[in-house]
């Protein structure tokens, strides 16, 4: 009884606290998982972001990361923008126009935290948002929130898949949802055929080390030339999302911090050309941009340029 008015509790502040969707899992080692995490990290799929080979035991196993888990808790929180980028050419992945969502999604989850210790007790638990090691989506199919699409991403049939993942690993044992068993990606293959640079693979598997994301994002080396076209993108990418049919339902986000940053939507090829370093950081100071720096930005505007 008390299981199941806990778990309706903990939903409606979730959705009070603005997260779209929320679903919950029994905590267990993920075996299946770990299985195929360790396949692609054996193929070398990762590139140079060795952080994956880090701490792969808590990757696949949750009790490994909050003593006595019972549950994992997963929340989505929607960012897709109303605006459009229409003054530069050059483009920005629609996750990082506002403000940083790591600061935003740590607020909520410690706010939601404080409700359950509040109204259920002392509760142990641990919130994450993509910077922990945590299998984020496919505690999200676990928990019922979607399907893990073609392109790797979580995809929901009701909005999409622009939305963020956390999760809040506990100890308290709450009510299981039903997993998402059907995949509703059927034969499309529009974002496979999409990726300029074939980072796409089959069986759902990404070559890391040939995303745009990773070029613009993670790599930190001088980019080399190929005959593949970005696209324009000098930080991410969304292609794969853009072309899929599911993303049609996407409607704006109503998180007022996901606003875009002004001079995303309104700078020019120039602005961007020539911003300086100061500029730069005070303009991007709590954006995701601030993640690949001034010089990283440069890097990737100098190497779209060479591609013209």
């Amino acid at each position: 009884m008390m299981i199941g008015k806990n778990t309706h509790m903990i939903r409606q502040e979730a959705l009070r606290l603005g997260f779209e969707s929320i679903g919950f899992a029994k905590a267990m080692k993920l075996d299946e998982d770990a299985f195929r995490l360790e396949n692609w990290l054996n193929k070398g799929l990762h590139g140079q972001m060795g952080y994956m080979e880090n701490h792969f035991d808590k990757r696949i196993d949750p009790t490994k990361l909050v003593d006595g888990a019972k549950s994992v808790i997963t929340l989505l929180l929607n960012y897709y923008p109303l605006e459009s980028m229409t003054e530069s050419n050059y483009k920005v992945s629609k996750y990082a126009w506002g403000k940083d969502y790591h600061d935003v999604i740590r607020i909520k989850l410690n706010e939601l935290l404080i409700f359950i210790r509040d109204e259920i007790g002392e509760v142990s638990g641990r919130g994450f948002v993509d910077s922990a090691p945590v299998l984020e989506r496919s505690w999200a199919q676990r928990s019922g929130l979607g399907w893990i699409g073609k392109n790797a991403n979580l995809i929901t049939r009701h909005q999409g898949s622009f939305f963020f993942i956390a999760t809040l690993i506990t100890d308290l044992e709450l009510q299981e949802d039903l997993p998402t068993l059907k995949d509703y990606c059927g034969t499309c293959t529009r974002c496979i055929d999409a990726c300029p640079t074939g980072a796409i693979l089959p069986e759902k598997e990404i070559d890391g080390s040939r995303c745009i994301s990773y070029y613009t994002i993670e790599l930190k080396d001088a980019l080399i030339q190929t005959d593949r076209r970005w696209d324009e993108w000098i930080f991410g990418c969304d292609i794969c999302q853009d072309v899929c049919p599911w993303n049609r339902f996407s409607k704006p986000t109503t998180e007022s911090q996901f606003k875009p940053i002004p001079e995303i939507l309104n700078f020019s090829n120039k602005d961007w050309e020539e911003i300086t370093e100061e500029t730069f950081k005070v303009v991007f100071k709590e954006s995701p941009l601030k993640r690949s720096k001034w010089k990283g930005i440069r890097r990737n505007i100098q190497f779209v340029q060479s591609k013209e």
